[in-house]
């Protein structure tokens, strides 16, 4: 631990290559927040406020992004992160099994836990995973994430930034000259070493439908009709669950924290 204060805790958890920032916070049952995009705990900063109240609320900053530490190389493939999020759970002392919320990536990152680790989460709200290889329409948003990781690796990191966001539900850049790209290290860390392992992983579903694990599949209802919409609802028909609308689009969490949180602590009371 390296700073604590009256609500938040800050910790330093030893991973394997790295150590990751992880912050704790609230009151009661455990929850673990698991980020997507660029990986930051500060995604949550909201959403957080929201639910410290009803649990004791754990986030952290992916592997090499933010406060975080990488000193591997190469791709970091999905299952690399869900035992770094599962060092996180033993680091803060959830040897019992938790709640956990996963939205975009982080909601794939949490499947693959769930899969390899069930008995060490009760609950799981999987907000729009894109499990692009679940899709019988994929090869073209595969085609074109390749596109944007090339245009992110020749320098134009920018216009892979741009094309992403157009992507997204509610995420579209502003179309603004001189726009200036925030946090440029962790963008192109996303695209380099992050995006097409993302975009291959495909959940392990066998798995998954033996679990014991509470798994709720979520998507945006202001998402419908975009490409991360789509999963979720083919992972409930797959696992045979109930498939849920949440309020707000792809960026909810961040941009809709309090009828999230509010639809958020529905979905965990009620399974």
């Amino acid at each position: 631990m390296i700073a604590e204060d009256a609500e938040t805790a800050e910790h330093r958890c030893p991973v394997e290559g790295g150590e990751l920032a992880v912050r704790t916070t609230g009151e009661g049952p455990l929850l673990l927040l698991v980020p997507g995009g660029t990986g930051a705990a500060d995604s949550f900063r909201a959403l957080v406020k929201l639910l410290r109240t009803d649990f004791t609320v754990i986030t952290y900053d992916r592997r090499g992004h933010f406060a975080s530490t990488d000193t591997t190389t190469g791709p970091v493939p999905v299952s690399r992160q869900a035992d770094d999020a599962l060092a996180v759970l033993d680091h803060v002392g959830g040897s019992g099994p938790v709640a956990m919320f996963g939205t975009s990536a982080g909601a794939l990152i949490g499947l693959d836990l769930v899969a390899r680790y069930p008995d060490r989460v009760t609950a799981f709200v999987a907000h729009e995973p894109p499990a692009i290889q679940l899709m019988p329409d994929a090869a073209g948003i595969l085609e074109a994430a390749a596109a944007q990781v090339r245009l992110a690796r020749s320098g134009d990191l920018m216009g892979a930034v741009t094309r992403f966001a157009d992507g997204i539900a509610g995420a579209a850049l502003p179309d603004l000259p001189n726009l200036r790209l925030p946090n440029e290290s962790d963008w192109l860390r996303l695209f380099d070493r992050e995006l097409t392992e993302f975009f291959d992983y495909l959940p392990d579903l066998r798995a998954l439908r033996r679990t014991n694990t509470e798994i709720v599949p979520v998507a945006g209802e202001a998402s419908r009709g975009w490409y991360h919409y789509q999963p979720a609802k083919i992972l409930a028909l797959e696992l045979g669950l109930p498939f849920t609308e949440t309020p707000g689009a792809h960026l909810a969490p961040q941009r809709n924290p309090t009828k999230f949180a509010a639809a958020l602590k529905d979905l965990l009371v009620n399974v």
